[in-house]
């Protein structure tokens, strides 16, 4: 799967260029498996070849990423509330979460926005919840810049400075993913065993 991944990355760029950059990074803000640990490290290895300007590749990845990052926002958006009325029952999800998320990102939305930017999984995900909670726009657009800037900087970067080792990056970086999924898994299924104990509760 990664060498598919892989493969599919490398092709992509080379034979569209930087709007094959765009377009990868516009599929990975949104829910797809394109891992930006393989985009902009070679992104960053073709910089070094000379044939990207290194900093105009990170803006064009970061247009992709707001651009992915809105399209997730309006489904949350015109489709959150919906989703779960319809199906968020199957799901643990009721109207109460809806209250509970609006209320975190009218307080924290601009942090969460910024800091899921660097999370794996998180990054792809945080837009929808974002949307289901009407995040004011012009925060939303600002924090999902600065954030993928950053994130998309560092690893343009990082590959650049290991050229043909750039694949390193996305070694490396898969035990780190690997690591936050399972601490997301054990936090989710405290989440469901914690709502379980106090229904209990309530029901005795």
């Amino acid at each position: 799967m990664i060498e598919l991944i892989f493969g599919y990355v490398i092709s992509i760029i080379s034979f569209l260029g930087y709007f094959g950059v765009f377009i990868l990074m516009t599929l990975e803000s949104m829910i797809l498996p394109v891992p930006s640990e393989a985009v902009m490290p070679f992104a960053g290895y073709i910089a070094y070849q000379g044939k990207f300007n290194l900093l105009f590749v990170v803006f064009i990845a970061t247009l992709g990423s707001i651009f992915g990052s809105l399209i997730s926002y309006y489904i949350g958006n015109y489709g959150g509330e919906k989703f779960v009325s319809k199906i968020g029952k199957y799901m643990f999800l009721n109207e109460e979460h809806l209250i509970t998320t609006e209320q975190w990102f009218n307080r924290r939305g601009q942090s969460t926005i910024f800091i899921s930017r660097f999370i794996p999984v998180v990054r792809h995900f945080i837009s929808i919840p974002a949307g289901i909670s009407k995040m004011n726009k012009s925060k939303f657009i600002t924090y999902t810049f600065l954030g993928a800037f950053s994130w998309n900087y560092i690893l343009t970067y990082a590959g650049f400075k290991l050229g043909e080792n750039w694949r390193l990056i996305s070694d490396y970086s898969r035990y780190i993913d690997i690591t936050i999924i399972v601490g997301i898994l054990l936090l989710f299924i405290w989440y469901l065993y914690k709502r379980k104990k106090e229904k209990a509760i309530l029901s005795h």
